[in-house]
C-alpha cells in the first residue's frame, strides 16, 4: 500500500505528498508522524490523506498546536486483545506512559497501576468526546467502561492540557480523550470471537443500520461478552458484560444531534497482593493468592477467595448538539449522566473482618460552548457545569460459620450535593509559520458538608457523632495555558506549550479511618475530623514541554523535554499531639512538593519496503524536594525517585510484512522501582517480550474482511513484579506488589462487513 505523509501549507489545510511505496502497517506505537494536522479532533474535511494514520500529534478543535499524540482505531487494534476493554492498555506504547495489569487477559478491574510522567492516572482524566467520565474511591477515571471496538481514536495529552478539555475534578497525571466511532453511513457490521490461556474467551458484535431511508437517521448497537480464570489461585474474572447503543441524526442542514448509551457491568474475583519480603523469593510466591477453602479462623477466612470479590456497574448517557449557524460560528451543547454502583469485598487485616466498600455515584451536567472566527484568529468561549452525589461507606462483616455476620458499619457519612462550575476562554491563531494559543479556565468546585454517625454495637443503628461532621468547602483554582510552534521548515517543527494542572483533594476515606481509629486520642485533644479536612487541598502542578518534531524520508524523531513543579502533594504526616501505643498517630496532609523532568521521545526507521523498527524511550525524574515525617522520626526522601515511577523505560520492536501476513515482535524494558519513599524496597527492571502475528483478507464473498491474529505475550515465561500498589509517600511494608502474568496465548478471528 501507499503510505502518505500530510504536512500542514501555509494557509493551514494538509497537502498530500507520497512519502514512499511501502509495504508495511504500522503499530499503535506510533512508528511514524504522518500528519502534524491530522488529528481526529481537528475539521476532518480538510485532510486530503488516503490512508490510515496510527498515531499522530492531535489537537483540541480550534486550536492551532499540537500538545498530544492520538492513536487510530487501526492503532488500537494492533495492541490486541487487552486494549479491546482497557483504555489504558490501548495507550501503554506511548513513551512517558506506564501501565502494567495484575491479570494475563486484561480483564482485571481497578488491579493495575498507570502513570504519565510518573504522576498517577488516577490523578488524571478521561473524557469521552470532552465529556468526563471518573468517580471515587478511588477517585479518577474508569478505564474498562468501553468496548475499544467503539472508539475511533484516543487522544493523550501528558503536558499542558487545552483549555476546553473537559477534565472533571483534575488532570494533573494526563488527560485521555475518547472519539467515539459514531454510527456509520452505510450498513455493516463486526462480529469476532477471541480464546486463549486459562479459559479466556471474548465474543464482539456491532451492527450498524446505516442512513435509514426518509429521515437519514443512523443507528448503531453493540454487545460484548468476557471472561476467564484468573492466572493464579482461584476464581474469575467476569463476566463482564459491555452494550452500547448511539444514535446520530442531522437536524436541517447546519445542525447535527449524537446520542450515545453505555452499559458496563463486572464481576470479578480480586488478585491478592504480596507484601515486599514475599516479593524477595518470587519462585516460590509467584502463585500465591485468595485462600480456597474456609477454615473456620477468621484469621485465615478473611482471606477466603470469595470474601475478596467486587462487582461493578455502570451507565453513562451522552448528547452532542452541534449547530453552524453562520459559515465561522459554532454552538456546542453537550448534556450528559453518570451512575455508579459498585461493592467490593475484601479482607481487613488490621481488623480481622470483611469489609465491603460501596460507591453509590450519580452525576449530571452539561459543556456549553461557542466558536466564532478563522485559523488566523479564533476564541472559544465555554461552560462547564456538574451536580453530584457521591455516597460511599465502609461496612464490617465476621467471617463466621461459612458466612458473613453483619457487624455494622465503620464510619457512615452523608454526601450531600456538590457542584463543579467552570467557566473557560481561549484564543488561537496563525501568523505564516507560526502557531499560537492561549486559554484560561476557571475550576470550582463546590463541596457540600457532611454528617457523621457511629454504629451500635447493639443493634447496629446509625448514631449521630457531632466530632465527624464536616463542614461544607469551596475549592478553586485558575489554570493558563499557552503554547506556540515553528515550521522551521516541510521537515522540521519546533513547539512549546505551558499549563497548570490540578486534582481536587481525594483520598478522603483513608482520613475518615485514620481518625476513627484513634477517636478517643483525638477527641481528648480536641480535634474533630473536621480539623483534619482543614489540611486538605487542591494538588497543583506548573508544567513545561519543548519539543522537536523531525520528519524525513527514511526516518523520523518526536523528543520532548518536559518539566513540571508540584505542590500541595498529598503526603503522609505524624502527629505529635495524639499518640497511639507511645507514637504519633500518622495521616495525610497536602503538604508536600515536588520536582519532575525528562524526556519522552517517539523514533522510527523504515529499514525495507517491508520492514520498519520503532523505539520509544523514556527518562524519567520525578522526585520530592524534601524528607517526610513518620512516627515523629524523619524519613530521607529529599530527591529520590516517587514510589513506582522507573527512572528508565523502553517500548521497542518491529513490524515486518509479509502479503497480507503482519508479524509484529515487541520488547518492553521497565526499569528499577521503588515500594517506599526511602527506597528500602527495591524493585529490579526487567524485560518482557512479546509477538502478535495477524492475516488480514479483504474482498471476502465480495463484501467482508476476514481477521485472523494470535497473540503470544510474556514469551520467555519472565517472572516479574508488576503492579506496585502504593501512595506515592508510602512508607516501608505498607505497599502491596502484584505477580506479572505468565506467558498467555490469545487467538481471535473476527469479520467485517
Amino acid at each position: 500500500m501507499h503510505i502518505f505523509r500530510s504536512l500542514p501549507d501555509s494557509q493551514g489545510r494538509i497537502t498530500v505528498t507520497m512519502l514512499r511505496k511501502i509495504s508495511v502497517s504500522i503499530s499503535v506505537s506510533s512508528l511514524f508522524f504522518t500528519a502534524l494536522a491530522g488529528a481526529a479532533e481537528q475539521n476532518l474535511s480538510e485532510i486530503e490523506v488516503t490512508e490510515e494514520r496510527y498515531i499522530a500529534p492531535t489537537r483540541q478543535m480550534d486550536e492551532t498546536v499540537y500538545t498530544g499524540s492520538e492513536i487510530s482505531k487501526k492503532g488500537i487494534e494492533l495492541q490486541g486483545s487487552k486494549a479491546k476493554s482497557s483504555v489504558y492498555e490501548a495507550v501503554s506504547q506511548l513513551p512517558g506512559i506506564t501501565y502494567e495489569n495484575s491479570d494475563s487477559n486484561g480483564l482485571a478491574v481497578e488491579q493495575g497501576s498507570f502513570r504519565s510522567r510518573g504522576v498517577k492516572g488516577m490523578l488524571g482524566a478521561l473524557t469521552v468526546e470532552g465529556i468526563p467520565s471518573y468517580g471515587g474511591n478511588p477517585i479518577g477515571p474508569r478505564d474498562y467502561l468501553y468496548d475499544l471496538e467503539n472508539i475511533s481514536g484516543i487522544a493523550v495529552y501528558k503536558g499542558a492540557m487545552p483549555a476546553d478539555l473537559g477534565t472533571g475534578v483534575g488532570s494533573r497525571g494526563g488527560a485521555i480523550v475518547l472519539h467515539p466511532d459514531w454510527p456509520h453511513q452505510k450498513p455493516g457490521g463486526q462480529i469476532s470471537q477471541g480464546v486463549g490461556s486459562r479459559n479466556y474467551h471474548r465474543t464482539f458484535l456491532r451492527l450498524d443500520s446505516g442512513a435509514l431511508p426518509v429521515t437519514q437517521t443512523k443507528l448503531s448497537g453493540s454487545y460484548s461478552f468476557s471472561q476467564a480464570n484468573k492466572w493464579r489461585g482461584a476464581g474469575e474474572l467476569g463476566p463482564r458484560h459491555n452494550f452500547n447503543l448511539a444514535l446520530s441524526q442531522q437536524l436541517g442542514s447546519n445542525t447535527d444531534l449524537k446520542l450515545s448509551y453505555n452499559y458496563n457491568s463486572i464481576d470479578q474475583d480480586l488478585y491478592r497482593p504480596l507484601t515486599f519480603a514475599e516479593t524477595r523469593d518470587l519462585k516460590a510466591n509467584y502463585r500465591k493468592d485468595y485462600n480456597v477453602l474456609l477454615t473456620g479462623n477468621a484469621t485465615d477466612d478473611i482471606n477466603y477467595y470469595k470474601y475478596n470479590h467486587g462487582r461493578f456497574l455502570n451507565r453513562d448517557f451522552m448528547a452532542i448538539l452541534n449547530s453552524t449557524p453562520l459559515e465561522n460560528l459554532r454552538l456546542t451543547l453537550k448534556p450528559y449522566y453518570s451512575v455508579e454502583d459498585t461493592e467490593i469485598l475484601q479482607g481487613n487485616a488490621a481488623n480481622k473482618k470483611v469489609q465491603k466498600r460501596t460507591r453509590d455515584i450519580e452525576r449530571g451536567g452539561f459543556i456549553a460552548e461557542s466558536s466564532y472566527g478563522t485559523e488566523k484568529l479564533k476564541g472559544v468561549l465555554g461552560y462547564h457545569f456538574e451536580v453530584g452525589t457521591m455516597n460511599i461507606y465502609n461496612q464490617n462483616y465476621d467471617p463466621k460459620g461459612g458466612g458473613l455476620d453483619y457487624k455494622g458499619y465503620g464510619v457512615f457519612g452523608s454526601s450531600g450535593t456538590n457542584y463543579i462550575n467552570s467557566p473557560y476562554l481561549k484564543f488561537s491563531g496563525k501568523i505564516d509559520r507560526l502557531s499560537w494559543q492561549v486559554g484560561l479556565k476557571y475550576f470550582n468546585y463546590a463541596e457540600a458538608a457532611s454528617k457523621g454517625y457511629t454504629s451500635s454495637p447493639s443493634d447496629f443503628a446509625l448514631n449521630p457523632a457531632a466530632d465527624l461532621d464536616r463542614k461544607s468547602r469551596r475549592y478553586d483554582i485558575w489554570l493558563p495555558t499557552v503554547g506556540a510552534s515553528y515550521e522551521v521548515n516541510d521537515n522540521i517543527q519546533l513547539h512549546a506549550s505551558y499549563g497548570r494542572n490540578f486534582i481536587r483533594p481525594y483520598s478522603y476515606m483513608p482520613l475518615v479511618n485514620a481518625y476513627n481509629n484513634n477517636r478517643a486520642a483525638f477527641k481528648q485533644q480536641g480535634i474533630t475530623l473536621n480539623n483534619l479536612f482543614n489540611g486538605y487541598k487542591m494538588e497543583e502542578s506548573d508544567d513545561i514541554d519543548f519539543g522537536i518534531r523531525y520528519r524525513g524520508d527514511i526516518f523520523e524523531i518526536a523528543p520532548t523535554f518536559f518539566f513540571g513543579w508540584h505542590r500541595n502533594l498529598l503526603t503522609t504526616v505524624s502527629d505529635p499531639r495524639v499518640m497511639s501505643a507511645g507514637n504519633p498517630v500518622r495521616y495525610q496532609q497536602n503538604i508536600a512538593k515536588a520536582i519532575g523532568y525528562g524526556i519522552d521521545t517517539e523514533i522510527s526507521a523504515y529499514i525495507t519496503d517491508y520492514l520498519t523498527v520503532f523505539a520509544n524511550p523514556t527518562w524519567t525524574r520525578l522526585t520530592y524536594d524534601g524528607d517526610a515525617y513518620f512516627q515523629g522520626v524523619k524519613l530521607a526522601g529529599k530527591g529520590r525517585q516517587v514510589v513506582d515511577t522507573p527512572e528508565w523505560m523502553l517500548k521497542t520492536g518491529l513490524i515486518l510484512k509479509l502479503g497480507d501476513f503482519e508479524i509484529v515482535p515487541k520488547l518492553r524494558f521497565i526499569g528499577d522501582r521503588y515500594g517506599d519513599l526511602e527506597h528500602k524496597e527495591r524493585i529490579g527492571s526487567y524485560t518482557v517480550a512479546d509477538l502478535a502475528i495477524n492475516y488480514t483478507r479483504k474482498n471476502i464473498w465480495r463484501m467482508a474482511q476476514l481477521k485472523v491474529g494470535l497473540e503470544l505475550t510474556n514469551l520467555t515465561d519472565r517472572r516479574y513484579v508488576a503492579v506496585i500498589n502504593s501512595a506515592d509517600d508510602a512508607i516501608a511494608g505498607s505497599t502491596g506488589y502484584y505477580q506479572g502474568a505468565p506467558f498467555t496465548a490469545i487467538a481471535t478471528v473476527g469479520v467485517e462487513f
